[in-house]
């Protein structure tokens, strides 16, 4: 069955007029030199074969919704269809951005609750909402430290220190905010290299950028340690929250020494992810930080027993690095999260963190046992790295590897990253999976340890299964085919018939 809504065209059929009526027309009062002289480029389908169309294409896709995404690094986890529908309630939704405050008390009590919910939860001192994803979180941070140290005159600190093992927005975002990325390596056994660390840190160190646990899966475990030398440096330590997953209601970023960070709610509480977005990264902070924030936030006060909330604005916070958003962030994930934190509790999202990191340990143990390599001989956090070097060696690929999961009915983990891990590996399960389809998917890994052995091809080769096998990646990036055109449709014809 085709996949392109225009080889299914056929001349004459329609399942609604989208022809304005000449009357109308006229009175829309547009130039003629303006109108289009020939008919639009449409398929001419019927109402019903294009919902047909369109369901049969949504059945071919791996979502979170019809297969385990175990990608690591991402928290691709299922999100109860409950919070959507609040969200999603005519108060919430219908109300008007610009609407006075007096108008939407209910959407602000929410949002106030959630910046006093997360930063109890991160403990931190404050929350701004209004990053509208967790790239924008991570420069609203690396722009608040920016903003602290010139207040303090201290305009020297140009350095940011980076490890080798964080995300490659870490760099691109210290870069972009004017500062000169300084690579920290990590140690054979998924440590910072604290040798390395000493040697780095001086008067031109503004801060360092961590993750932790780090993308390799990994806790730092002298983080305490960090947190003293960069802070008798004179530096800070941004926290990136991408693997808040890990340790949500266990520890707190801001008792580690952390003084900013952001949070990954698409990530971490019950947004949708993936496709884009919707995204949302809220930043807290420390106290001495506090003044830094972006605005608007929510604040409230208190008149005769009764809560008013208002917006905090650049009158309000005058030393703010400014406005990241036209409004106050993306509301409907935030009013997501909001419920998510709400309905859980605290122990229940300490619950979230024990499930998440028991799962990535049973896997981790469990595709030993078959034979895959690890990458660190140590815990797991929520999400572990093993490196497929090995069976590279044997012309069998991490790519191979991730592609045949695909014909198991398995979406594949991330490869190739964390970088320094060859052939690797980064898988997290997540909390949501139970242990049946985790089970499920060991079987899938140990079927393809036994195929690499007995017929190399059939990995090699994937996936044989499914309605796109093998693609040129190179030519698909090079030279994409975005606009269909009845030639391109003569052209696929001519080469079956061949």
């Amino acid at each position: 069955m085709s996949s392109i809504i225009f080889e299914k065209s056929r001349a004459g059929r329609s399942g609604t007029d989208v022809n304005l009526p000449d009357e109308m027309s006229g009175a829309l009062d547009i130039d003629s030199t303006s109108m289009r002289q020939s008919a639009l480029n449409l398929p001419e389908s019927s109402e019903l074969d294009t919902v047909r169309h369109f369901t049969l294409l949504s059945h071919e896709n791996f979502s979170i919704d019809t297969h385990m995404y175990p990608l690591g690094s991402c928290t691709m986890k299922y999100n109860p269809k409950a919070y959507h529908a609040w969200a999603n309630l005519p108060g919430f939704a219908g109300a008007h951005p610009m609407l006075p405050p007096s108008l939407h008390q209910g959407t602000m009590a929410c949002l106030y609750e959630l910046q006093e919910d997360l930063s109890l939860l991160t403990g931190m001192h404050s929350t701004c909402l209004s990053p509208m994803a967790g790239a924008q979180g991570e420069l609203t941070g690396v722009l608040m430290i920016r903003a602290y140290h010139q207040a303090n005159g201290d305009t020297q600190r140009t350095q940011m220190l980076v490890p080798d093992a964080a995300h490659g927005t870490n760099p691109a975002t210290a870069a972009m905010c004017g500062f000169e990325v300084i690579n920290i390596p990590t140690t054979k056994e998924g440590d910072l290299d604290f040798d390395a660390l000493e040697a780095t840190l001086g008067e031109k160190t503004a801060g360092i950028m961590l993750t932790n646990p780090s993308t390799l899966g990994t806790f730092e475990r002298d983080i305490l340690r960090v947190s003293e030398m960069v802070h008798n440096a004179g530096g800070l330590l941004y926290y990136d929250g991408a693997n808040f997953n890990a340790i949500m209601g266990q520890a707190c970023p801001g008792h580690m020494g952390f003084d900013v960070m952001h949070l990954n709610l698409h990530k971490t509480l019950a947004t949708p992810h993936g496709g884009g977005g919707p995204g949302s990264g809220p930043v807290a902070c420390v106290e001495r930080l506090a003044p830094f924030l972006p605005v608007p936030r929510v604040g409230r006060r208190i008149d005769e027993d009764t809560a008013h909330y208002f917006w905090l604005t650049q009158d309000e916070c005058p030393e703010t690095i400014g406005r990241l958003s036209a409004f106050m962030g993306n509301v409907g994930v935030l009013l997501r999260a909001y419920m998510y934190v709400r309905q859980l509790g605290l122990k229940g999202l300490a619950r979230v963190s024990e499930h998440a990191v028991l799962n990535a340990n049973y896997l981790l143990h469990t595709l030993k046992e078959i034979g895959y390599q690890p990458g660190f001989e140590r815990l797991a956090s929520h999400e572990f790295v093993i490196t497929l070097q090995a069976l590279a060696k044997k012309g069998v690929t991490a790519l191979d590897v991730a592609k045949r999961l695909l014909d198991k009915g398995f979406h594949a983990p991330t490869i190739y990253f964390p970088l320094l891990v060859p052939e690797c590996f980064l898988i997290e399960p997540t909390e949501t999976e139970s242990k049946q389809t985790l089970d499920s998917f060991i079987g899938a890994m140990r079927e393809i340890w036994d195929e690499i052995e007995s017929n190399p091809a059939l990995v090699q080769h994937a996936p044989s299964t499914l309605k796109i096998t093998r693609a040129d990646e190179v030519r698909a990036a090079k030279q994409p085919e975005l606009v269909w055109r009845k030639k391109k449709l003569a052209e696929r014809a001519e080469a079956i018939l061949e």
